[in-house]
């Protein structure tokens, strides 16, 4: 469903409440003793709490010839009561407005009724039109905006100047040249002179700004755009405004192009080329219904069901509303739910049997429970530093989710999550090991007596008499270091810092590699033990030897095979936003799935450092290419690299764009050498297994989507490919053997309609993905693909800032088929997308189906819509599936 269906729907929104009413009057005017009458006037309106919009105006002669409304007054007549309700409870307003019909009568006879008619949905669009205050702007009712008069002009005895009346009224700084023009027209209608107003001033600015009158906050905006109050807009005046508003929706490009689209506007109002417009002809772009179509269902009816908010029952007893809430945690996480269980298990296990093992040895008589403790942390501390090195197996991770039926019970998703868990129980271990030795053990075999120390004497010799015995031992140097290089990793690893521009991921990256040295002394640790002399029960190197000899091999892997896969560079793009786009030559060999993401080494920028990147190329694609963000040092660094490369290739440096053809061993390049490493697998690449999909990227994150969209079209297209070839074929084979053979792609590739929301704070963004997305609209031709595109630095659909963008988004992409904003075929959205209703949506249209969501971005929103998938799963018949890419 599009952004106009969206808009048109609200007008059978249930908190739109408004009535359609239709009034007949009749004018007679006397002249002597003859009497005139005039033609009777028809209008029909949707009222809205104060403010009104005729949907047309019609005289009784146009009734007369109009059947389709002489079939609609015949049923009105036979629900008499009802209709005669509505009237009723309409007269009041009705009695108000009258004056308004009669200017909407003279109206009707100078504009032509088939460009001037306010259908139904176009009068509801326009109620929300035009607000030059919005809930962007917070709460700016009247009070908030006399206490920030009295404060900004505490100094200018109560006079409020140009310049700040924007902030008065509670728009922020981008929008402060709007504001000035705001200003300038409330001051011109009112004959002020000056640059300052009064308090009094300012309240008759407001009331005005803020009438909910469509028609009050049309006059407002004409007004805005005649600058010289001549009743007529010229094309320099539309230019004006146009810069203005994408100066205040921060949109350079068009601000840029304000001349070409002044000039468009001007051809769709100005057809007879008289130089300048009028109001109403204003007022016929605003009131254009948006027509943009739905594939494959009835907009109308899709519109009455997006409305349905989802009401469901709330369970009134304490205890059922635990075992609910308990049911749908479990049905949600039993595959967590199952690991952790059994990893804690295994480590209760381990401590329990140590602590008993030591309960009942001589050690036991002199240190008591504390080295019963030291010993049973010591064995989950053995356990965990083998097992924390799995989840990062990154190539026997993705063999099992690709060769293997594992994914169904084991959450390969969370292998990060699960590390960073297994982590934090190293540390507690670590910890209580630590105390139980230093502050317990210790001190009880220094202060322990003669006799109980004989106990001792084979493991720790004659009876040390301070600290510096147990300190300067191996065992005691080899704990005291793992712990300060273990508190050093696991402090750099923490998000925020890893955020931070004073560590960064370089800190993290290091830091992180100090756990070599970690487990060669941990290994050392295990040996040289107090109590334990016997090789064959030093069990460290036992708990170690399979997973450090497995992640070694994964490290000779990664290098191995990114020094013998030689990578060509095809291209390199640099784009606004820091971003950059490296094109690759595809390794022979090399196979992957959409959704997957490789390593990338640059030595020129550190020879030791490989980051992992989303591929955004498709697996039919015969290249491969991935999108970075210049967000960290290494990333940074990198997009200088080959920015200098991009003004070689283009000595103005304006394209940003180079093509190279060339092997990355030849000697004669600058082009910095790029190794790759990979596919590894990730969340994304499960896909394939849902019949509906939910793809969500914010920013960068779209990266996974768009590999995802390409491999879609292309697998569709493959599959018709089939169907025709099989088709052929059909005449030689017997029906089931074709059959056969056509269903095996489809089988393969269950997705049937994939729903791609990708959400930019900055219009520039649209070009990292520009070919993309029209390659897409261009080759989906069985509409499988709904792709929204939002861009947030735009105000809401409503708000004045926005409006006349809003016009020309839809004058250019009827006209062109481009959008304004994105600059592609897909007609952008403004703000931020309803996660609720996008939700409610899918799962309306359809039901009893399983919805793969996955989204890529920040934390932040990850949380809602996993809520958002939780709560209408269980509240419904459609089952959310939500994914969340880790790196």
């Amino acid at each position: 469903m599009g952004e106009d269906e969206l808009r048109g729907s609200q007008s059978n929104h249930p908190y739109h409440h408004h009535s359609d009413t239709e009034i007949t009057e009749s004018k007679r005017t006397a002249k002597s003793v003859d009497v005139v009458e005039e033609p009777s006037v028809k209008s029909t309106m949707d009222i809205h709490d104060d403010s009104f919009a005729a949907q047309s105006v019609k005289t009784s002669t146009d009734l007369e010839r109009d059947p389709q409304l002489t079939s609609i007054a015949s049923g009105f007549e036979k629900r008499t009561s009802f209709g005669s309700s509505i009237v009723r409870s309409a007269s009041a307003r009705i009695r108000q407005v009258s004056q308004e019909l009669k200017r909407l009568t003279s109206i009707s006879k100078r504009v032509p009724r088939a460009r001037f008619e306010r259908t139904k949905s176009a009068a509801a669009h326009a109620l929300r039109g035009l607000k030059f205050i919005t809930e962007t702007d917070g709460d700016v009712g009247w009070p908030a905006v006399e206490k920030l008069f009295i404060k900004l002009t505490a100094s200018t005895n109560g006079s409020l100047p140009r310049s700040l009346f924007g902030q008065c009224i509670g728009m922020n700084e981008d929008s402060k040249g709007f504001a000035g023009n705001l200003f300038d027209a409330l001051a011109r209608n009112r004959g002020i002179e000056g640059e300052s107003i009064n308090k009094a001033q300012l309240k008759e600015f407001w009331d005005q700004i803020s009438d909910q009158s469509f028609d009050s906050r049309l006059r407002t905006f004409f007004d805005m755009v005649d600058k010289d109050a001549d009743g007529r807009i010229t094309e320099a005046e539309i230019r004006e405004i146009i810069c203005l508003s994408a100066s205040a929706n921060k949109l350079s490009n068009i601000q840029k192009q304000a001349k070409e689209y002044a000039a468009l506007i001007m051809e769709e109002l100005d057809p007879d080329n008289r130089g300048y417009i009028m109001m109403d002809n204003l007022e016929v772009l605003l009131l254009q219904t948006p027509n943009r179509s739905i594939k494959g269902g009835d907009s109308q009816s899709l519109s009455k069901k997006l409305s349905q908010r989802l009401k469901y029952p709330q369970e009134n007893n304490p205890f059922r509303r635990w075992c609910q809430s308990t049911n749908y945690f479990l049905e949600d996480n039993w595959q967590r739910v199952w690991v952790i269980t059994l990893w804690i298990g295994v480590m209760c296990g381990l401590f329990v049997y140590k602590y008993v093992q030591y309960r009942n040895k001589a050690a036991y008589e002199v240190m008591g429970h504390c080295v019963c403790m030291a010993k049973g942390a010591a064995e989950t501390l053995k356990f965990n530093m083998a097992l924390i090195l799995l989840p990062v197996c990154r190539n026997t991770l993705t063999y099992l989710r690709n060769k293997s039926r594992l994914g169904v019970v084991v959450p390969f998703d969370d292998n990060l999550n699960f590390h960073q868990i297994i982590a934090g129980g190293i540390a507690i271990g670590t910890g209580i090991h630590s105390i139980s030795h230093l502050a317990c053990d210790f001190p009880r075999l220094i202060h322990a007596t003669s006799d109980k120390y004989e106990l001792m004497e084979p493991f720790f010799g004659d009876q040390p008499t301070n600290y510096w015995h147990f300190v300067k031992s191996i065992e005691g140097v080899t704990g005291i270091v793992m712990v300060v290089l273990m508190g050093i990793a696991f402090t750099l690893a923490a998000p925020w810092l890893r955020r931070s521009t004073l560590t960064g991921f370089n800190a993290f990256w290091y830091s992180h590699h100090l756990f070599i040295i970690v487990y060669i002394l941990l290994i050392l640790h295990g040996i040289f033990l107090y109590l334990i002399k016997e090789w064959y029960k030093k069990t460290t190197w036992m708990y170690l030897a399979v997973p450090l000899a497995l992640y070694a091999c994964e490290r000779s892997i990664r290098a191995f095979r990114s020094s013998i896969k030689p990578v060509t560079i095809l291209k390199v793009a640099v784009y606004r936003g820091n971003v950059l786009s490296l094109h690759m030559s595809k390794p022979q060999g090399f196979h992957y799935k959409s959704g997957q993401y490789m390593f990338v080494n640059c030595a020129a920028v550190s020879p030791f450092e490989w980051h992992p990147f989303s591929l955004t190329s498709a697996p039919g694609d015969d290249y491969l290419s991935v999108h970075i963000r210049a967000l960290g040092d290494w990333t940074k660094e990198l997009k200088t690299r080959f920015s200098k490369v991009c003004n070689q290739g283009d000595p103005n440096g304006e394209s940003g764009l180079i093509r190279a053809d060339f092997l990355q061993g030849d000697s004669h390049t600058n082009c910095p050498k790029v190794l790759i490493d990979g596919p590894y697998g990730a969340p994304a690449q499960e896909y394939k297994n849902f019949e509906v999909v939910l793809l969500v990227g914010l920013g960068i994150g779209a990266t996974p989507m768009i590999s995802i969209m390409k491999d879609i079209v292309n697998n569709n297209k493959a599959v018709e490919e089939e169907k025709i070839n099989v088709l052929e074929k059909g005449s030689k084979r017997s029906g089931a053997e074709a059959e056969a053979e056509g269903a095996s792609h489809v089988n393969e590739f269950q997705t049937r309609r994939a729903y791609v929301y990708w959400v930019t704070r900055e219009q520039g963004s649209f070009d990292w993905f520009k070919s993309e997305m029209n390659e897409v609209a261009e080759l989906d031709n069985r509409g499988v693909i709904e792709l929204h595109t939002y861009c947030t630095c735009v105000y809401q659909e409503g708000d004045a800032r926005s409006a006349l963008i809003t016009m020309l988004q839809s004058l250019n992409h009827a006209k062109n088929g481009i959008d304004i904003v994105s600059g592609t075929r897909v007609k952008s959205h403004f703000a931020k997308p309803d996660w609720r209703t996008v939700y409610e949506r899918i799962a309306r249209k359809h039901t009893h189906s399983r919805v793969g969501v996955f989204y890529c971005g920040p934390a932040a929103l990850a949380k809602e819509l996993r809520q958002l998938a939780t709560d209408l799963s269980h509240k419904g018949s459609t089952k959310f599936d939500f994914h969340k890419e880790n790196f």
